[in-house]
């Protein structure tokens, strides 16, 4: 794992993402699936400026259609088109594992915050 996500994961209460290319699509999924693999428990949000997730949020509703993905394990990733919104959306996140994923406790630092 990149060390700059192990730091976010120690001590960031949330995960934001903005615009950004192939990095920051990587590190949205990355993120995404430690949170599924219940490594992590914090909120997950990116910042729809200017529609830029919209294309990819509606791709991971089709994958949820297809059964691909959980509609729980859907859940962890939050958008929002302004800051406010996401702010209070991620402030009144709550983590809920997926039945469907693993139960096993991961020891990485102290991010099961």
């Amino acid at each position: 794992m990149h060390e700059g996500l192990l730091k976010m994961m120690e001590f960031g209460d949330a995960f934001i993402s903005l615009l950004g290319g192939f990095s920051t699509l990587e590190e949205i999924f990355q993120i995404v699936s430690l949170a599924q693999l219940n490594i992590h428990k914090k909120p997950i949000g990116v910042l729809k400026v200017n529609e830029f997730f919209d294309s990819l949020l509606s791709f991971i509703d089709h994958v949820v259609e297809q059964k691909c993905i959980t509609q729980s394990a859907r859940q962890i990733l939050i958008s929002a088109s302004t800051a406010e919104e996401l702010i209070n959306k991620l402030q009144a996140f709550h983590f809920e594992l997926d039945p469907g994923t693993s139960q096993l406790k991961w020891p990485i630092g102290s991010s099961q915050k």
